[in-house]
């Protein structure tokens, strides 16, 4: 394999970059804080990130809307979220959602 010079200068190039985002931290001698806003933004940024990976995977399929009538999906999300909402238990939620999401997808293939 023949390295040319841009090639070469991008491999030293994202090495370099990685070397100092992953030691960023420890370059400065004082400690520093995130400002206020960065703060309320990190509260929400990991419900955030759950609903763009979540929210497309129930919506969608092969790329197209799904109808929401006759996707079996859709139902077991909704007795997942409500059982989430009155007891707030993850391995319940799991349970709920499957109990309802097998029978109408394997039992009338939704």
């Amino acid at each position: 394999m023949r390295l040319d010079g841009w090639t070469l200068l991008v491999i030293v190039g994202m090495a370099a970059i990685t070397v100092i985002t992953r030691a960023f931290f420890f370059l400065f001698d004082r400690p520093w804080n995130l400002p206020r806003w960065a703060h309320r933004g990190l509260v929400y940024a990991p419900g955030a990130a759950l609903a763009a990976v979540v929210a497309p995977e129930i919506l969608t399929s092969q790329g197209y809307l799904v109808n929401p009538l006759t996707d079996a999906r859709v139902y077991a999300v909704v007795v997942g979220v409500l059982y989430y909402a009155r007891r707030r238990g993850i391995l319940g939620t799991i349970l709920c959602g499957m109990a309802v999401y097998l029978p109408l997808h394997i039992g009338l293939g939704w």
